[in-house]
């Protein structure tokens, strides 16, 4: 199993890569960057292949929609020859509140996009002339589809590191997660629980596996947590109460009522009406109880936080569900302590 850690778009970006080396010697073998409405991922990530020289990097994620997916291709295939062939595409559907709040764009069919996307990605990789005329992906643009007529097929000017770069989906709707088992080398779901993952994601993954092309290989699972080893229950309890005010933003804030993807997903675990408890709460203002409200064992479940033998009990639990790379936001207070832990996990794994 390998490891991975996310880094902050929003704070903590410069302090961490200032050590980044440190982590890339004690094992951790990927770093993801965010992109919501804060800075863009890509700039960060082109500054992360300069300062490191194994260390894979990783959008996680970039939505579909804000970029053309020729624009996708280039700057997937850029940031693969800066860092020696070292990138891994983590793309997204996001969410009406983002895509169409803050850059404006329709919120159209992200099933069908994605596919779309998919292909011309690779098209591009591959060096074709790109000619494309999807149902929402029109190149070069017809006239029919308001182009001049003008536009030529073009392909790629340079010959990308590698033909295919690997691409990684975010996602938790059935649909969704059958689209990353038939199309893409990896998927990414949120708030990962082991013991649920197989109601909640079992027959999605089994389809999009019946279609799956072999040249594709196994199907990488990134699980999002957050980890903690220590033996001091009040640090347990902090590390906790984080992990819970994370969980609630998102079961209970993140969606308008009805269209919360998050909600669904704890409701696919078997915490529909804990859910909708933390999503009354939550946007009735009442956070802190919105958090207080989610089960135990739910928030223990997807994350890694207690003493090292328990924790090592959680990584093997992780693995036995098919997972193959912790992406862990360490939670400890220091960077010596956040660096061991990084240490500690690489070596259970």
């Amino acid at each position: 199993m390998r490891i991975g850690m996310p880094i902050s778009y929003s704070g903590g970006f410069d302090r961490t890569t200032a050590v980044i080396a440190e982590y890339e010697a004690v094992g951790l073998d990927v770093v993801y960057v965010a992109e919501a409405y804060s800075f863009d991922s890509v700039s960060q990530l082109g500054y992360l292949a300069a300062r490191t020289s194994a260390l894979e990097i990783a959008s996680g994620i970039l939505n579909i929609y804000s970029r053309t997916p020729a624009l996708l291709a280039m700057t997937a295939a850029g940031l693969d020859f800066v860092s020696g062939g070292r990138f891994t595409l983590g793309i997204g559907a996001s969410g009406p509140q983002v895509v169409e709040g803050f850059h404006g764009v329709p919120y159209t069919a992200p099933l069908a996009m994605t596919r779309e996307v998919v292909d011309v990605c690779r098209a591009v990789w591959r060096r074709e002339r790109l000619d494309h005329h999807g149902r929402y992906v029109d190149v070069p643009l017809t006239p029919e589809r308001g182009g001049s007529g003008l536009g030529k097929p073009l392909k790629l000017i340079n010959q990308p590191v590698r033909p295919r770069i690997p691409m990684v989906l975010a996602a938790i709707g059935p649909k969704n997660v059958a689209l990353a088992a038939e199309l893409f080398e990896g998927w990414q779901p949120a708030f990962f629980l082991p013991e649920g993952s197989a109601t909640a994601f079992g027959s999605a993954l089994a389809e999009g596996r019946a279609r799956r092309d072999a040249d594709l290989g196994p199907l990488q699972i990134v699980a999002d947590t957050q980890l903690l080893i220590s033996e001091d229950a009040d640090e347990q309890a902090v590390a906790l109460q984080r992990v819970r005010a994370q969980l609630a933003l998102y079961v209970g804030g993140m969606g308008a009522r009805g269209r919360n993807f998050y909600n669904d997903l704890a409701g696919r675990y078997g915490y529909a009406e804990q859910a909708a408890t933390v999503q009354d709460l939550y946007l009735a203002g009442r956070k802190d109880e919105a958090a207080a409200a989610l089960p135990e064992e739910f928030v223990r479940g997807i994350s890694l936080v207690g003493p090292r033998g328990y924790v090592a009990e959680r990584v093997a639990a992780f693995a036995d569900a098919g997972v193959t790379t912790l992406n862990a936001s360490p939670l400890a207070a220091d960077h010596a302590q956040r660096l061991r832990s990084i240490e500690q996990l690489k070596a259970m794994a």
